[in-house]
């Protein structure tokens, strides 16, 4: 059985997909907003639409955490996941965040530091260096906060 997510770290996944944007489309808390806002209705698997941002980009990130499609098929095997669903969606951010070594900061109360190491994989977070919009750490802080987050 599948052990269940900390206030701590179901926090810190509301901040993320508050950080991406994604939680303000539609009526499934961003579980299936494509990048720059249409939605999708089918889970069975990623929706693998390519969209142009702007002259210099193009994207195909998805769902809540807005996930590559590449890094989708690469998680689908590697955790045995059957669909895009929200669970795998949330399974798959959970992984990512146990490769940033991020849980036990997020579990600590270590919220600067998870996003820290957070940073490299979602490029709404502060110091990702994507050269897309970053959000401040103080806001996000108090997403964080909002959504149930303890700080150390």
């Amino acid at each position: 059985m599948e052990k269940q997510i900390s206030n701590n770290l179901q926090a810190f996944l509301d901040m993320i997909a508050h950080s991406e944007g994604t939680v303000k489309y539609g009526d499934r808390d961003g579980y299936n907003v494509i990048v720059g806002g249409s939605l999708f209705n089918s889970y069975d698997d990623h929706p693998r639409k390519l969209v142009r941002i702007n002259p210099k980009l193009s994207s195909t990130a998805a769902g809540r955490y807005q996930l590559l499609k590449r890094y989708y098929d690469a998680y689908k095997t590697s955790l045995g996941l059957k669909d895009f669903s929200p669970a795998s969606q949330d399974a798959i951010a959970i992984q990512q965040i146990k490769e940033c070594k991020a849980l036990p900061d997020i579990e600590a109360g270590n919220f600067e530091r998870a996003v820290t190491l957070c940073a490299h994989i979602w490029a709404s977070l502060p110091g990702a260096g994507y050269k897309q919009h970053e959000n401040d750490m103080d806001s996000l802080k108090q997403v964080f906060i909002a959504c149930g987050g303890l700080m150390a």
